[in-house]
């Protein structure tokens, strides 16, 4: 009979045991991690003659990893600069004309002086200066006149600089450069297909930190702040792996708790969405579940 109740006791004790670690073992939010996606797209048309990356592998900022087709590109850029060759040779008739006439003014303004200075020993007369003065109005007009006929050339040659910035900037954005760190999630194009202005090439992200989502009840909000660390653990081989995490935004309003992480019962609850930053060893993975536990302060 004392056996017998040595063993109720035990088992009495070890149940209640269990129910109190189990009702204060509850964690102060739920959630999956997640990552900042980009998604890299192509900013040129062409064939893709190379595109060295694949799925899983990490890739630095400013990394070279492929061109899109130049060629046509810099067929356009030969043909315009011809066209630049021939309008210039036009323009330098046109300015050597003008050339000779600054010269003929240059010459008539120097009569001008001579005259009056003639004109104040009384050895030269107002009809000679007024031929002179009328000569050099001539020759302005006819450097206006030219000036305005090689307008248009002057335009037209603004026109084809241009055009060819604008080919070099279309060449320059054939080079495919990875813009940030991080790992390559998908790849969306394979050398040799060809690709067009705002395509998809491939997704990445950073996943040197990872934030943990997680819906923090009301009542909640008075324990956590920004920047505050927190506690986040997930599932392991034997026990639960921790990690520390710090609170890193906080939504300014509620909404309904998500249904994937929710019971039924809390589906209905307002929340507030928080993320925590972590730093990940490696081990944690987009869509992962976890758990963010809040440290409690502690009393003297």
């Amino acid at each position: 009979m004392n056996y017998i109740t040595s063993i109720l006791g035990l088992a009495t004790l070890a149940i209640s045991m269990f129910s109190c670690r189990h009702s204060n073992g509850k964690a102060d939010g739920y959630g999956n991690f997640e990552a900042t996606e980009i998604t890299i797209s192509a900013e040129n048309s062409g064939k893709l003659m190379q595109f060295d990356i694949r799925e899983g592998e990490t890739l630095e900022k400013n990394q070279f990893i492929g061109y899109v087709d130049t060629i046509p590109l810099a067929l356009q850029r030969e043909q315009l600069e011809v066209s630049k060759a021939v309008i210039k040779s036009k323009s330098k008739g046109v300015l050597s004309q003008i050339t000779v006439l600054n010269a003929k003014l240059k010459t008539a303004n120097t009569t001008k002086n001579r005259i009056q200075n003639l004109m104040r020993d009384r050895a030269a007369t107002q009809k000679q200066l007024d031929d002179v003065l009328g000569d050099m109005d001539i020759i302005k007009s006819q450097i206006r006149s030219i000036e305005v006929q090689n307008a248009p050339v002057v335009n037209e040659l603004k026109s084809i600089d241009v055009q060819l910035k604008q080919i070099e900037n279309k060449i320059e954005k054939s080079k495919l450069i990875n813009p940030i760190n991080g790992t390559v999630l998908t790849k969306y194009a394979e050398p040799n297909e060809i690709t067009g202005f705002g395509k998809p090439l491939y997704k990445i992200a950073d996943l040197r930190r990872m934030q943990l989502r997680v819906y923090l009840s009301e009542t909640q909000l008075a324990s956590v702040k920004i920047g505050q660390e927190v506690s986040v653990k997930i599932d392991a081989s034997d026990t639960m792996k921790s990690y520390k995490g710090t609170i890193g935004w906080i939504a300014s309003e509620a909404e309904f708790t998500p249904k994937i992480i929710q019971t039924k019962d809390e589906r209905v609850a307002l929340v507030f969405a928080a993320k925590v930053e972590v730093v990940n060893d490696g081990s944690l993975k987009i869509g992962m579940p976890a758990e963010m536990w809040i440290h409690k302060s502690k009393t003297k």
